[in-house]
């Protein structure tokens, strides 16, 4: 039985798929090691939502699985940053008479990505399915599509710097304000002005030519640099006694009924307390800027990483560079697998099931990659994104179609 090989590449009339797929997969264009990186990111998700870990303790190699917490979904992100840069032109800002293909075409890319993830919201397992927040930021980047990297890099940095010290006054200020919008957007459990900063990092990356050895290499220093940065911050912060702030997170018990008691609520709600714990905040999905600095540093030593290795153990990774190829059809076969055991709502924690929806993914990806090419997911994706930019059919007065 024979079966055509994965679109955009020609096998001869008697190589067998697996030997083509063999030679051909994660070459260029395709960086395996971006693709590396992901499916990093999808295995430390799952292992986030499902698997045992213990707190972390750096000299104990035990607890090292605890890194998944957080870190896996900032690395999702600014590895989207880096997939947004390669699509709209790599190294090259895109051209102005290509900017409305191009925003039409991450419209309906993030769209699809933003339904897909309320489906998985619909199945009600306890995760926090990142997907809706996926596909806005592919929509909220597109007024920045042609900033140059050191522009991303000083919003990301901003952003990093002063956003979670904004949110925490804001939310003080206007007494922890709630609703859809703000619950998505804003304080909820990827807020939007935070996660930004991971994203125009990752878009810095992949207009610098993250796939270049050098490249990769300054970035390695980079990452290992802000980590220490980050998580020198949290330390000095545990130190000093200044706890976590997550956003959204305060009392009512302080909330004005009216001007009369305003200035009372806003003093009796630690403004002061709340911006130190925002700027020291390290913990897993805080959103401080201790966090944003030291799992940002993480996440862009982790890609690095996988650029430099993906040369010397190409056929190694290979299974890796398949899963990550593919990864919104493994997020998505991951959550329903959950909701699957589960149930409605249900809960539970398991390292061997991790374990196994790890050899699954690895294995069935790499199967499809072979045989059959593109990820079912990443197709309509790309359909949509195609469909939508592309420009509506007329008629003639014959009646004939004509674009």
């Amino acid at each position: 039985m024979t079966t055509s090989p994965p679109p955009g590449t020609a096998a001869g009339p008697t190589t067998l798929p697996v030997t083509h797929w063999f030679r051909t997969f994660g070459r260029p264009p395709r960086i395996l090691g971006l693709d590396v990186a992901r499916a990093l990111a999808i295995l430390g998700m799952a292992g986030a939502h499902i698997g045992e870990t213990s707190a972390f303790d750096p000299l104990d190699p035990s607890t090292w699985l605890d890194l998944v917490h957080g870190r896996s979904s900032i690395l999702f992100a600014v590895l989207a940053g880096v997939s947004i840069a390669l699509m709209t032109g790599r190294r090259d800002l895109p051209d102005p008479e290509r900017m409305p293909g191009i925003r039409l075409q991450l419209v309906g890319r993030g769209a699809v990505i933003f339904l897909i993830g309320l489906a998985l919201e619909l199945l009600n397992t306890p995760i926090a399915v990142i997907l809706t927040l996926y596909g806005l930021l592919y929509v909220a980047v597109i007024p920045f599509l042609r900033w140059r990297p050191r522009t991303l890099l000083i919003a990301a940095g901003v952003l990093a710097l002063a956003g979670p010290a904004v949110l925490a006054l804001i939310a003080i200020l206007a007494m922890y304000p709630y609703g859809a919008g703000i619950g998505l957007v804003l304080y909820g459990s990827y807020p939007i002005t935070v996660w930004l900063a991971f994203v125009f990092a990752g878009m810095a990356l992949g207009r610098l030519g993250i796939e270049r050895i050098h490249t990769a290499a300054v970035a390695l220093g980079a990452g290992v640099g802000l980590m220490v940065v980050g998580y020198g911050l949290g330390l000095v912060g545990a130190v000093s006694g200044i706890t976590s702030w997550a956003p959204g997170e305060g009392s009512m018990a302080g909330s004005a009924a009216g001007w009369q008691t305003y200035p009372e609520a806003v003093a009796a709600a630690d403004p002061l307390g709340a911006v130190l714990s925002a700027v020291f905040g390290v913990d897993p999905h805080s959103g401080g800027t201790a966090e944003i600095l030291g799992s940002g540093g993480f996440a862009v030593t982790v890609i690095a990483l996988c650029i430099l290795l993906s040369r010397p153990l190409r056929w190694v990774l290979l299974p890796f560079g398949a899963l990550g190829s593919m990864p919104l059809s493994a997020y998505t076969a991951h959550v329903v697998s959950v909701a699957l055991i589960g149930g409605p709502g249900g809960f539970f924690t398991d390292n061997l099931f991790w374990a196994g929806t790890a050899v699954a993914l690895l294995l069935v990806t790499t199967l499809w990659s072979v045989f059959v090419g593109r990820g079912p997911l990443e197709r309509l994706v790309g359909r949509a994104a195609v469909a939508m930019a592309s420009p509506p059919r007329r008629k003639t007065e014959q009646g004939a179609p004509v674009v």
